[in-house]
């Protein structure tokens, strides 16, 4: 009987291979992301620190996500569901300008922190610079009758939420509770996977400063006994079961720190060639330096590698002076090339990571378009975890205290919901052919694409607000000079 040899299709033949040369050895391993990130998450947010406080190019993909993002704070822009709540659009709009004043009055005061030394747009980065470097950040709900408004916020660094020490000594990254239930880094996760409390210490662990008391946990709950916040967890999951959030430069560290230290051995190499130097070369085997002058008048350690450096020279010894020719011709297409790569692993295009526009105006604007789609996703994700959840919690307090007027908003959820929503908006970069924007703008309303109120939006304007200005003006104008410059 004549056997039939089968051969493999598929993957088995490409990918997944086990026997192809370039792939037999290649066997990664996919774990969950406690077993893959918090166990190695104490490392990658060490490293991932110091490349974003001592790389330059570290420092800029932080910098640049951050001003892309939230640029100097994300603000508040009510909008209620007017129709669901069967109000007239006038009625809602007027609630919602009352509201956003009052807000912006606890946000823009000291009264907001815990500390007493931020606002609410400075937490705002603060929280964003400390979820990008760290992985993730942390913000209590606390409560003071110091202030017209009782809500403050305390932010907490991510190496604070921590599993308490165990007889000394720091555990693993996961301690099994009872009722299979865990704290996976600082982070108690029920036995369903829910996410119930924190652990926060008083200082970091194994921190050298002395200066701050014993170490010690405190256990926060994640919701009250009323189903209200006590804790914000700023984070960008990434994958399912995710109780930590991973650094933003976690892909590109090994690549941030090979270019930085190429670019320090360039620049170290660079410096010495740029020297003017003189070496001395012993052409007799039996001769001593120390031995031609005193000790007090020649001493080896005065000679040292420097720009013009010229020295006394005893008799016999030969002089040969350092190559002075600079060769690194490869330096920058290398880093550039290598920058690129960074860059699209952060979403961050070359042009705008570097803040080099050199290409057409198509090129650039392209660049920022794409940029721009990266900074939505992390602003949709920080408005969800951060300002949204604070503005809710704010508008409670009002509406419990009899400041606001929102009918129903205790007696239903769906109700309560439709006053709650709002539009974060953040100030928009300045356009790199305002002309062509505009006219884009124009074209796209008398097209009938788009409406006033969403181009205001575009460049972070309120329509309403800028409608009633306009209309102020134009009295003005028609009242002393009869020659309104604006058109109704």
């Amino acid at each position: 009987m004549k056997k039939h040899k089968y051969k493999n299709s598929g993957y088995s033949s490409g990918g997944a291979s086990p026997s192809k040369n370039t792939l037999k050895e290649w066997t990664p391993r996919h774990y969950s992301a406690v077993s893959d990130l918090d166990t190695n998450l104490n490392i990658l947010r060490n490293r991932s620190f110091d490349l974003a406080i001592n790389s330059p190019i570290g420092a800029a993909a932080i910098n640049t996500m951050l001003n892309g993002t939230i640029s100097t704070g994300l603000k508040i822009f009510p909008t209620p569901d007017f129709k669901a709540l069967k109000m007239s659009a006038d009625a809602v709009r007027e609630w919602s300008r009352r509201t956003q004043t009052l807000f912006n009055q606890w946000a823009n005061s000291l009264d907001c922190d815990f500390n007493r030394r931020n606002n609410f747009f400075e937490l705002q980065r603060i929280a964003f610079i400390s979820y990008l470097a760290d992985g993730d950040c942390f913000c209590l709900f606390k409560r003071r009758k110091d202030s017209a408004y009782t809500l403050k916020l305390q932010l907490i660094e991510a190496q604070r939420v921590s599993n308490p020490l165990t007889n000394g000594a720091l555990i693993n990254s996961v301690e099994m509770l009872k009722g299979n239930g865990r704290i996976v880094n600082g982070v108690e996760v029920d036995g369903s996977g829910r996410l119930t409390a924190i652990h926060i210490s008083n200082k970091i662990w194994n921190e050298p400063f002395t200066g701050t008391p014993e170490l010690k946990w405190q256990r926060v709950k994640m919701f009250g006994e009323n189903g209200f916040r006590n804790v914000l967890h700023i984070c960008y999951d990434t994958r399912p079961d995710m109780f930590r959030g991973a650094p933003l430069l976690a892909p590109v560290i090994e690549s941030l720190k090979q270019v930085a230290r190429y670019s320090d051995a360039e620049l170290t190499a660079s410096i010495i060639k740029s020297f003017f130097a003189l070496f001395f070369v012993q052409s007799n085997t039996d001769f001593n330096l120390n031995q031609i002058l005193p000790q007090e008048e020649f001493d080896l350690k005065e000679y040292k590698l420097g720009a013009g450096t010229l020295n006394r020279l005893p008799v016999g010894v030969d002089v040969k002076s350092v190559e002075s020719g600079n060769s690194q011709s490869n330096f920058a297409p290398y880093v550039d090339f290598f920058i690129k790569i960074i860059g699209s692993a952060l979403r961050i295009p070359f042009e705008v990571l570097m803040a080099n526009f050199q290409s057409s105006f198509s090129a650039s604007r392209a660049a920022l378009i794409e940029a721009d789609r990266e900074f939505k996703n992390r602003r949709t994700s920080f408005v969800n975890d951060f300002c949204q959840p604070i503005y809710e919690s704010w508008l409670l307090e009002n509406i419990a205290r009899g400041i606001i007027d929102a009918p129903g908003f205790f007696d239903n959820p769906f109700i309560k919901n439709c006053w709650s929503t709002a539009d974060w908006r953040v100030e928009v970069s300045p356009a790199i052919d305002p002309l062509k924007e505009i006219s884009a703008a124009k074209l796209r309303i008398e097209t009938g694409i788009s409406t006033r109120e969403i181009e205001a939006t575009r460049i972070g304007n309120d329509f309403w607000q800028v409608a009633e200005q306009l209309k102020m003006e134009n009295e003005l104008f028609q009242k002393k000079f009869d020659n309104p410059p604006y058109s109704d």
